[in-house]
């Protein structure tokens, strides 16, 4: 347990921080889930527009520290390829 008064501060920042990142990491899940319900629905408009509104939130991820930009491209270009083979 922390010790000291700056050591408690510092845990209680890593308490909120770590459910902040979770909260944003659950909603990009979710975002990926709904083009991925799309796909295996065989909308393809719903899939379109699913993959609109999940790109930038992938992105607003990275930029945040959320997720690698190297799995958020994976993430990206896959989603994308699966939309165009509708």
């Amino acid at each position: 347990m922390a010790n000291s008064a700056s050591a408690r501060k510092r845990a209680r920042q890593s308490e909120q921080n770590r459910q902040h990142n979770a909260a944003q990491r659950s909603y990009v899940r979710t975002m990926i889930k709904k083009v991925l319900s799309a796909i295996e629905a065989g909308d393809k408009t719903a899939a379109e527009q699913a993959y609109r509104e999940a790109v930038p939130a992938i992105d607003r991820s990275v930029s945040k520290g959320i997720m690698h930009r190297n799995k958020a491209a994976r993430h990206k270009t896959r989603l994308g390829q699966h939309v165009r083979n509708l």
